[in-house]
């Protein structure tokens, strides 16, 4: 299957050129790579460039989660589009072939993503958040999987994501104006119009991140915002049962693992999620000024 590669970036001079490196030595290489760039103030599109990439520039005030990704695959060939992020690094050559595979087995799968694995330096509960949400057992979701999984059927990362591009077509795309989540929103309008989508742990990445605290306060202040936005998904939620699910594990991992330190840290991470998450719930309700001092997506709220 021909694939087309979509990288939105900003300042990725540190890991541009590894990734790129990364995906045209896979043992299936991409028909091309599209990198979408926010005003980069770095050589990121110099090197992009230089490696034989399509770059599209745009201001970084029109950077969108749905509407950037959006342009990437309106300049496309690919019959499947990939997308990944600027700091999403292969951990192998086949990352490319073992995403896709599914794809083309079964004609019932429109979408498929692969595991994040913590690098060496992420802290204990970071890894322990990728070894929660990512696990090494592949899974086929659809409709039927609702009553069972809700909201969690929508599941799908955009880190390191593909979908077939007539798929990506019939269900109109990402949200032109997402404050993020765009990859749960399009995986609910696949999952809803009758597709599958795969997890394929074979297909790993190594991505995390040693956020503050502060950092996941906006960033689940943004999610529940997206849910309070969207009736649809917001009738499958239970974000609270799942988070205690989450919490407990996490603090059992500290403990196994001798990182006593760290529990504070998770308790406190906890309680901003949680918090962030209930106010985003109520943005409706806020003035654009405080939304715009809570959230990771300052320019969403114009």
């Amino acid at each position: 299957m021909n694939i087309t590669v979509i990288i939105p970036t900003l300042n990725a001079e540190k890991n541009i050129a590894e990734l790129i490196m990364s995906l045209k030595s896979q043992s299936l290489p991409p028909l091309e790579i599209i990198v979408i760039d926010s005003a980069s103030e770095d050589r990121t599109t110099e090197i992009a460039r230089g490696l034989g990439c399509t770059v599209v520039a745009i201001e970084r005030a029109e950077f969108n989660h749905g509407g950037t990704r959006n342009l990437g695959a309106e300049a496309s060939r690919g019959e499947v589009l990939v997308f990944l992020t600027q700091d999403a690094l292969p951990v192998d050559n086949n990352l490319l072939q073992n995403l896709v595979a599914p794809l083309a087995a079964n004609p019932e799968i429109a979408a498929s993503f692969g595991r994040h694995i913590a690098r060496s330096e992420a802290v204990p509960p970071e890894r322990f958040a990728r070894l929660f949400n990512y696990p090494d057992i592949p899974m086929i979701k659809g409709k039927e999987d609702l009553p069972r999984l809700g909201i969690k059927t929508f599941f799908f990362s955009n880190v390191c994501s593909a979908i077939k591009k007539s798929s990506f077509e019939a269900v109109d795309r990402f949200p032109e104006r997402a404050l993020t989540n765009e990859d749960m929103a399009i995986a609910a309008k696949l999952v809803l119009k009758g597709y599958k989508i795969a997890y394929v742990p074979e297909a790993a990445v190594w991505h995390s991140h040693n956020y503050s605290v502060s950092h996941y306060f906006r960033r689940y202040f943004d999610i529940g915002a997206f849910l309070n936005g969207n009736e649809r998904l917001k009738g499958y939620s239970k974000a609270e049962s799942e988070g205690l699910k989450f919490t407990k594990e996490q603090l059992l991992y500290l403990l196994r693992n001798n990182h006593y330190r760290w529990i504070p840290y998770s308790i406190a991470l906890t309680l901003a999620k949680f918090a962030g998450y209930r106010l985003g719930q109520i943005e409706d309700k806020l003035p654009v000024r405080i939304k715009r001092s809570l959230s990771l997506q300052k320019n969403f709220w114009r």
